[in-house]
């Protein structure tokens, strides 16, 4: 059976598991969410995902909901098609765990705010703040500085590519 994503395709969190179904070559159907008109908050799409936002999953009745449970679903689950995108030895994991964890706690927090002053809010509309907008920016900035410290060292931010097998 087909897996059926439901999202926008303008939408980061949508496309981060586009990219993991493409990676791992993955057939799916993309329903189109349209969050400009919320049809995420509608009463059909709460049942599906009770925080109103995108995207879920739909996998032969298995529903799942946020982008990165759901890419790591798929790499599990296919992980014998296409590209390896989690490590199988107990190092490798904790290195790839520590990344994923870092990309949520230290870049995309400000990253979205970043986006959500300067995309976002005027395309709904509303006024970006400035302060927001460049309070976000500075700590960004000096996260992609460390981010820069380590890949210094090594080829991505979970190691090198020799513990993915």
């Amino acid at each position: 059976m087909v897996l059926h994503l439901y999202g926008s395709s303008k939408a980061t969190c949508t496309r981060r598991v586009a990219t993991v179904l493409h990676e791992k070559g993955v057939p799916f159907v993309l329903h189109p969410i349209d969050i400009m008109k919320g049809e995420q908050k509608s009463v059909e799409y709460l049942e599906k995902q009770p925080f109103g936002q995108v995207p879920y999953i739909d996998d032969d009745g298995f529903i799942l909901y946020e982008s990165r449970a759901i890419c790591q679903y798929i790499a599990l689950k296919y992980a014998d098609r296409g590209v390896p995108l989690i490590p199988t030895d107990l190092n490798g994991q904790a290195l790839f765990y520590q990344a994923a964890s870092t990309e949520t706690a230290n870049f995309d927090p400000y990253a979205q705010a970043v986006v959500k002053e300067k995309v976002f809010k005027p395309m709904f509309g509303m006024e970006p703040d400035q302060k927001v907008f460049d309070d976000a920016l500075a700590v960004l900035t000096s996260k992609l500085d460390v981010y820069e410290k380590i890949l210094s060292k090594q080829k991505y931010l979970a190691g090198d590519v020799s513990n993915i097998s």
